[in-house]
Formats: C-alpha cells, sequence, structure tokens
C-alpha cells in the first residue's frame, strides 16, 4: 500500500492528524481521551469508557465510526437483553430451512452502551465475539468483519440495578478511560456548537484496508530489551506479595496485573511512537499509555480505600 514502512508511518500521522480535525469539527476538548481510542484501534484492541451521562461518550464513538469510513452498530444494553439479540439468532424460513439472521455484532465499530447494564451471560456473548473475532451458533462459526472493534460505555455513578464486568472480563479491554467534565471555556464552545440547528458533517479520512494496514505496521514496530524489560518490571511491581512488588502494592493492591498488561504496554507504546513520529518506542512511550492500560487491572484493598489512595495514583508511584 505504502513503498516501505518509514512511508507507512508518515502517512500514519497524516491520516492522524486528519482524523483529529474531522472529530474536532463535533467533539470540543477530550483530546486525551480520543488520542487514546484512535490508538487503541491502530493496536486492534477494545476501549471502555467511564463516565457520568451527557459527556458525549456516545457522540463520541459515533463521529470516530464517521471519520474512520466504518459500519457502526450501537447497542444498547438493557437487564431484558439477550445474547441473541446481540450475535443474532436462527429463525425457520418459508422452505423450512434454518436461516442465520446476524446481530449487530456484525459490524466494525460496535457501541456497547451502558454494558455493565445486562446481566453476565450476555455479556460474556459480546466479550467472547471480543477475544475470537468470530461467533458459533449451532456448531456453525461466522468470522466478524475486520477491522472489528468494541467500545463500551459505563456510568460511575448509577450501581442500582447493574452487573459490573468482573476482573477477567474487564481484562478484555485494552484501554479503561475515563471521561471528565468540560473545562468552563470548552462547555461554552459545546453550547455555542449545539444550540443552533447546524450540525458538522464529518468526512471519513482512511479506508478499512488502510486501517488493517496501519495495525499490521504497528506490530511491525521494533522495540529494544530496555523497554521489554522495564515493562516486565512495571507490571512485576502491581503484584503484592512477590519477589518484584512496589511497597505501594504490598500496601494497597490485593491484585495485580497480569501478562496482557505487558502485551499492551508494549503494543499501545509501539503506536503512541509511530503517532509521534518516531520509529521506535521508548520508556516516555511506556508510561503515556501505563494508566489506560492498568486501572481496571489492578485491584485496590480496603487499606487503599479507607486513606484515600487511587489508582491513578498508585500507577504514578509504580512507573517510577
Amino acid at each position: 500500500m505504502f513503498g516501505s514502512d518509514v512511508e507507512g508511518a508518515k502517512a500514519l500521522v497524516e491520516r492522524y492528524d486528519r482524523l483529529r480535525r474531522e472529530i474536532g469539527k463535533v467533539i470540543v476538548g477530550q483530546n486525551e481521551v480520543i488520542h487514546d481510542t484512535l490508538l487503541s484501534i491502530f493496536c486492534q484492541g477494545h476501549v471502555l469508557l467511564v463516565g457520568v451521562p451527557g459527556l458525549a461518550k456516545t457522540l463520541l464513538v459515533n463521529t470516530i465510526g464517521k471519520a474512520l469510513g466504518l459500519l457502526f452498530s450501537r447497542i444498547q444494553f438493557t437487564p431484558d437483553l439477550m445474547p441473541s439479540d446481540i450475535i443474532g439468532t436462527e429463525i425457520l424460513d418459508e422452505s423450512r430451512q434454518f436461516k442465520f439472521i446476524k446481530g449487530p455484532v456484525f459490524s466494525n465499530i460496535i457501541l456497547a452502551d451502558e454494558i455493565n447494564r445486562t446481566p453476565p451471560k450476555t455479556q460474556a456473548a459480546l466479550l467472547e465475539a471480543m477475544q475470537e473475532k468470530s461467533i458459533t451458533v449451532s456448531g456453525k462459526t461466522y468470522k466478524l468483519q475486520a477491522p472489528f472493534f468494541v467500545l463500551a460505555t459505563q456510568n460511575p455513578i448509577e450501581q442500582e440495578g447493574t452487573y459490573p464486568l468482573p476482573e477477567a472480563q474487564l481484562d478484555r479491554f485494552m484501554f479503561n478511560l475515563c471521561l471528565d467534565y468540560p473545562s468552563y471555556s470548552e462547555e461554552i464552545d459545546i453550547l455555542k456548537s449545539t444550540t443552533v440547528g447546524h450540525e458538522a458533517m464529518v468526512d471519513a479520512v482512511l479506508s478499512p484496508e488502510e486501517i488493517l494496514y496501519f495495525q499490521q505496521l504497528v506490530r511491525r514496530v521494533p522495540v529494544s530489551d530496555n523497554v521489554y524489560e522495564y515493562v516486565v518490571n512495571l507490571v512485576s511491581k502491581t503484584r503484592p506479595n512477590t519477589p518484584k512488588a512496589h511497597e505501594w502494592a504490598n500496601r494497597y493492591l490485593s491484585w495485580g496485573a497480569g501478562p496482557r498488561a505487558s502485551q499492551y504496554l508494549i503494543i499501545g507504546a509501539k503506536a503512541n511512537a509511530l503517532l509521534a513520529g518516531k520509529y521506535a518506542p521508548d520508556i516516555e512511550d511506556v508510561k503515556a499509555v501505563a494508566v489506560p492500560v492498568l486501572r481496571h487491572r489492578i485491584i485496590r484493598n480496603y487499606s487503599a480505600e479507607a486513606e484515600g489512595v487511587g489508582i491513578e495514583a498508585i500507577i504514578e508511584q509504580l512507573k517510577g
């Protein structure tokens, strides 16, 4: 597609800048969240977006889908949602033959809205598709379209009637991103752009083929041994009561991160380096993705909650 990996890396930076401009037509602020979401897409990773209602989580995902030129499906998770509502179901057609009707999971970008509002059985149906990139119905396997991403949202303040994702299922998400309130000036810009009856048009910047190419390009980025060693040391520090555990892990954590965290730290650092115009990641690139990668993979204990020590503060200590 491009003459060399160097040309491909330059093209990725150019496409990324265009993506940011197109998304910026609709989304005001949230620069870090947008960066990390696009970064995860180039890493073939899934994202969990956590934020209170009204912070444009759904609009953000929809806008990113348009800018990437991909098929977009929204699934509103509710307590009565069934697995077949996500993956599809078999029906008996007029000729008395079973026919599979595909569900909304057969798309490129899936917005799983309020994923913690549906029971574990239905959550598992989506999470299996995320991991396997395919589904099996009545013994027959159906491959999902590539590229395939799940961007799930979760409301942190309404816990009644919800089903929090188990840690093993949270581990399927590359990033856990927290959306914060807009600043004073950003909120004024939001009001000016959303209360005038004019809707901005978002142009597609990338084709599915280009996205798949850039995903493979990220995988080919070389990594030096000192970066590998830093990643393994960082993840080892999160594991309490082990030889390499950090004192804060022993004091404030009940559980640490697994090897998948190390994999995502390396892949995320590769993509972060490319988007910054570098051809190989350094330790600073690992630190740049450490919080969203580790935020949902380490579990605070009672002491941390009692002393008001947050996950982000613990990760900053471990990063060194």
